[in-house]
């Protein structure tokens, strides 16, 4: 919870929006994951199922895997104030669960001065946005979310979702 001493990052002095000066940070390893739920409505997923996840756009998980990556190689192009990044790793996991549920997982890591919660944040998205193009002619009643961060390390802060607290540093 933000408190009344939390400093925004990206704005400056006179409250104006600004990139993040990362130019006097360490190079560390940054990792970070994120995952985001799609939930199909049971017919969906049988058909699916039935076809080995595959449509006549092509085989589901597979495209969506590949946007995933795609996306968060390019975060920087359509979040603002992100650094442009050369990503060393960029997985995105894709599960069926019961009940028409599928998990995604987008895991990213750079050795950089900035984190990569972003890239991740987004590989996710783009996974479950191809998803739902490739099966909305299916049906159009798929829902997505939510869309979270798991984990990050590297940075000033380490994160771990199961922990449900963010860990500061010890210096």
């Amino acid at each position: 919870m933000a408190t009344s001493k939390s400093k925004l990052t990206h704005l400056n002095a006179a409250h104006r929006p600004t990139m993040v000066d990362v130019g006097a940070k360490d190079v560390t390893l940054r990792e970070a994951s994120a995952e985001a739920t799609v939930k199909l409505p049971r017919p969906v997923a049988r058909a699916l199922a039935a076809t080995g996840h595959r449509t006549k756009k092509g085989p589901v998980f597979d495209t969506a895997i590949v946007a995933g990556v795609m996306a968060a190689k390019r975060t920087h192009e359509f979040i603002p104030f992100c650094h442009p990044l050369a990503l060393e790793r960029c997985t995105v996991d894709i599960a069926s669960h019961s009940g028409g549920r599928i998990r995604i997982v987008c895991s990213v890591a750079v050795h950089h001065k900035t984190g990569v919660e972003m890239e991740a944040l987004v590989g996710a998205s783009a996974a479950a946005l191809t998803l739902y193009d490739m099966c909305k002619a299916l049906s159009h009643d798929i829902e997505i979310g939510p869309v979270r961060l798991l984990s990050k390390r590297g940075g000033k802060r380490d994160f771990d979702r199961k922990a449900r607290a963010p860990r500061r540093k010890s210096k």
